[in-house]
């Protein structure tokens, strides 16, 4: 009878042979072999069903799983439950592995039994027609190098791209594997995995490369719109940070707290104050509620979420919360 492999790499497909061999291909050549890969094509009509027979007729570790289709939730479940090891790594068709990615994420897990879940440095390519806000993205995620700092960015956006990380498989099967919930189904599991006290980690270096391209999930894919990131934080704060809140104060006054207002107001809880700095806005009436400086607001216990969308606003508010005694996590969550 085969040993279990220490990793099992979890790869749903559908239509994707165009950059298919390249994917499995930066499997071969990995430094750590001790993995099964368990690719679940859902419903290709293209050349996939070709490349993944002889993948599984060239390398016994690689394990086929066919559907009819489904979409991507069901396929990644159906795929988690025919995993074996005790490792868990994501990987996608289109996507590359750099050869030490899975050696160094296991022998991290390895080395610290707290952690559940470890992500890498990334790189999108190709490079050449990359918009200012994907490479943002990029900094901005690769900068978040220990716990501590994706804990505090954690309703910013998703702090690891899906395909580029490894957990323990007790886990995400323990939180009840992925959710289709009209948003993002990663961003679900880290939020979940947050609420039940996971801790994370991130390998530094280049160990991932994203494939960008018109067709790629993310930007075809409606839960990965930014109406659909906003209900999922929502909803989750709403189990946590804010619960049984009834009022709140948003610090910014742009367009992203605008739209944080509405979600806020859809289930009953009003803006108590706006805060903001721009003199225009300072001393007006803003649905209801005033625009405050930060030096001028009394919080009295109330939660506030900060949705200032200005690029390097976010770190400028941190400052000035320090310097008037709020804390992070407890009085105030960054969500934009």
């Amino acid at each position: 009878m085969p040993c279990t492999p220490r990793v099992s790499i979890l790869m749903p497909v559908h239509n994707e042979e165009r950059y298919l061999q390249a994917a499995l291909d930066s499997l071969y050549r990995q430094t750590f072999d001790d993995w099964e890969l368990v690719v679940v094509d859902d419903g290709s009509s293209d050349g996939t069903p070709s490349i993944l027979d002889a993948a599984a007729r060239g390398d016994r570790r690689v394990r086929l799983i066919r559907r009819e289709g489904g979409g991507l939730v069901a396929a990644l479940n159906t795929g988690l439950k025919a995993c074996q090891a005790p490792l868990l790594a994501r990987m996608d068709g289109d996507d590359i592995s750099h050869p030490r990615r899975l050696e160094m994420q296991a022998s991290y897990l390895q080395a610290h039994p707290d952690t559940g879940l470890v992500a890498c440095g990334f790189r999108h390519f190709p490079r050449a027609d990359l918009k200012r806000g994907m490479l943002a993205y990029e900094t901005w995620q690769n900068s978040l190098v220990d716990h501590h700092q994706i804990m505090l960015d954690l309703y910013v956006e998703s702090p690891f791209i899906h395909p580029g990380i490894m957990t323990r498989r007790s886990i995400a099967e323990q939180l009840g594997g992925y959710r289709d919930c009209g948003w993002a189904e990663d961003y679900d599991l880290w939020l979940r995995m947050a609420a039940a006290g996971v801790h994370f980690a991130r390998l530094p270096g280049t160990l991932f490369f994203w494939r960008d391209h018109p067709e790629r999930a993310t930007r075809t894919m409606d839960q990965y719109a930014s109406h659909a990131f906003r209900r999922c934080k929502f909803h989750h704060l709403r189990l946590g940070f804010l619960k049984n809140s009834s009022e709140v104060v948003i610090a910014g006054a742009g367009l992203e707290a605008r739209a944080w207002q509405r979600l806020l107001l859809a289930d009953g809880v009003a803006v108590s104050h706006w805060l903001d700095i721009d003199p225009r806005k300072i001393g007006k009436i803003l649905h209801g509620a005033p625009v405050l400086r930060p030096e001028e607001l009394e919080l009295a216990g109330r939660k506030m979420i900060v949705a200032i969308g200005l690029r390097g606003a976010r770190e400028q508010f941190r400052s000035v919360a320090e310097g008037l005694g709020w804390r992070e996590g407890l009085d105030f969550i960054s969500v934009a």
